[in-house]
């Protein structure tokens, strides 16, 4: 993102719904999942032929806070959990790591992958890989068997993963349950959320009084509270919060508070991916541990200054590196593509710094090094098939820490 935007559009600050799911998952084995229950009502916003002509411009006060006048934030893309933290064991490390940082919203701390053959270093113990692809683990944390097609068996922290050589497999501890068809379809169940995804492009998903319905067709539906977003996949969708309501119709014009405006079409939801398929149970393969920050937990639009009251995430953060006695980490910046590369990357960097020196400025010893990494390092897409995917640009505007297992 940058102060020179190339669309109109100033969809900077969506609904930070990426799914944190944890360090603990699940995946049981089962029959495929139903198809998804409901589909959305069709629009009747339909401005009426005596309608009079909108105008370009509107009343601040309706306005959704950091949108454009008629505009309101996407619905949200479902992120499935990071899969290596089953098939990876999610080092003892990470399961820590994300311990520590339960309850502080926008952070994710998920294994990170090496390229590596041979010897690593994964947590407390050290990993050998052979070149048919079969291996052993021993390690303070636990144990792994892998049998070199794929199948295998794992124990960590007392948690057991099975997965069955296929894409399909078991994991459970107890709270946390995954069932993975190994076919693009499975299921993700905590205490709190459920996550259902269909293979065909749509999906379910509810956490407490959220509620996200991906119908797979551009159209799905969101409430949160006294929040909800329509979008019928036509360019036309609904958005209500308790203080504004708007209606826009596809055509370019939008009713916001009673008055009819100027607005661009609305963008279709994306198709949900596939339900991944565990690889070869490969606990041997995380290189570290990844921090990640979501879309605006730490910035406002296009600064690189933190905010004020962030300060409580960046505590936490500190907190964990002076208990874990981490002695190393790197921290990257990362916008989407929106703007020049130039001042995406300027944008980065600076966040990046921002970062490092929030934590060094909060007394951690830790050897921390900055760098940015502008949009050339996408999570999600910036466009699908020409069409602006403002959910995926959400995603893609991040700041990571990577910690080396070597710490």
């Amino acid at each position: 993102m940058t102060s020179t935007p190339r669309a109109p559009h100033r969809i900077r600050r969506g609904l930070a719904l990426g799914l944190a799911l944890g360090s603990a998952a699940a995946l049981i084995l089962s029959g495929c999942a139903a198809e998804p229950s409901g589909t959305p009502a069709p629009s009747t916003a339909a401005p009426a032929a005596s309608t009079p002509a909108p105008t370009s411009t509107g009343p601040s006060a309706l306005t959704v806070s950091g949108y454009d006048v008629g505009q309101f934030p996407p619905i949200p893309l479902f992120v499935l959990p990071d899969l290596s933290l089953l098939d990876s064991s999610a080092s003892a490390f990470t399961i820590e790591v994300n311990a520590a940082l339960v309850g502080i919203p926008g952070v994710v701390a998920t294994p990170a992958h090496c390229d590596a053959d041979g010897t690593v270093i994964s947590g407390n113990g050290t990993a050998y890989l052979y070149g048919d692809g079969s291996g052993a683990f021993t390690g303070p944390d636990g144990s792994v068997q892998n049998f070199g097609d794929g199948s295998g068996t794992s124990t960590i922290n007392g948690v057991t993963i099975q997965n069955f050589g296929d894409g399909a497999g078991t994991y459970t501890d107890g709270t946390v349950t995954i069932q993975n068809f190994g076919d693009g379809a499975g299921n993700y169940t905590d205490a709190s959320k459920t996550v259902q995804i269909f293979g065909d492009g749509s999906g379910n998903y509810t956490d407490g009084e959220t509620t996200i319905q991906n119908f797979g067709d551009g159209s799905g539906n969101y409430t949160d509270g006294e929040t909800t977003i329509q979008n019928f996949g036509d360019g036309s969708g609904n958005y209500t919060d308790g203080d504004i309501t708007i209606q826009n119709f596809g055509d370019g014009t939008a009713r916001v508070g009673g008055q009819l405006l100027d607005a661009e079409p609305l963008p279709p939801v994306p198709e949900l991916g596939v339900f991944p398929p565990l690889g070869a149970l490969a606990p041997l393969e995380s290189c570290g541990t990844t921090l990640t920050f979501e879309d605006g937990v730490l910035f406002d639009f296009d600064r690189s200054e933190i905010r004020p009251d962030a300060a409580a995430t960046l505590d936490a953060v500190a907190r964990v590196f002076t208990t874990l006695d981490v002695s190393e980490a790197h921290v990257s910046g990362h916008t989407d593509a929106i703007g020049t590369d130039a001042e995406n990357q300027t944008l980065s960097e600076a966040r990046a710094e921002s970062v490092v020196d929030g934590l060094e400025g909060r007394g951690v010893t830790t050897s921390l090094s900055a760098e940015g990494f502008g949009e050339t390092r996408p999570v999600a897409a910036n466009e699908i098939d020409g069409v602006d995917n403002p959910a995926g640009r959400q995603l893609n505007r991040r700041v990571e820490i990577f910690i080396p297992a070597a710490f």
